[in-house]
């Protein structure tokens, strides 16, 4: 999660709302690492979990991310869920709930939707007050 906390940081210095996201092998090897830039590149589908996947997926040469832990900084979004269950990553570990987007437990709970076909495991609140600092940090100074 420190990793992904870094990669939330360049963000943020990049005037990108600081989330970061790091792909983890079942042997602990980081396969990719990114952060938002849905306002550098004008994507709106450019957030850190969808930047992470699909450099993963490249490297790997294969959509399915079998075996896989994702570390997030935040809760993943419906459309950054959507993918993480395509991608059939195993575990989603990510630090505070997001009350306007979240998709694993806030807003929506995909991760335990049986009627889809995979399930990932969630672990919520890892370094939850960093991350949190970081993003209430953000939004702070632009008000």
């Amino acid at each position: 999660m420190k990793t992904a906390l870094e990669e939330a940081v360049k963000a943020g210095e990049k005037e990108e709302v600081p989330i970061g996201a790091v792909l983890v092998s079942d042997s602990g090897e980081i396969i990719s690492k990114k952060h938002n830039l849905t306002v550098s590149l004008n994507d709106p589908t450019a957030h850190a979990e969808i930047l992470t996947l699909r450099d993963a997926a490249s490297k790997i040469r294969n959509y399915r991310l079998l075996n896989t832990t994702l570390y997030v900084t935040v809760e993943p979004c419906i459309m950054c869920m959507g993918a993480i269950i395509h991608a059939r990553i195993a575990k989603v570990v990510f630090g505070p709930c997001d009350s306007k987007w979240g998709a694993v437990k806030s807003l929506y709970n995909l991760a335990e939707d049986k009627r889809l076909n995979h399930q990932p495991e969630i672990v919520s609140g890892i370094m939850e007050n960093e991350c949190r600092a970081l993003m209430q940090d953000f939004f702070r100074a632009r008000r």
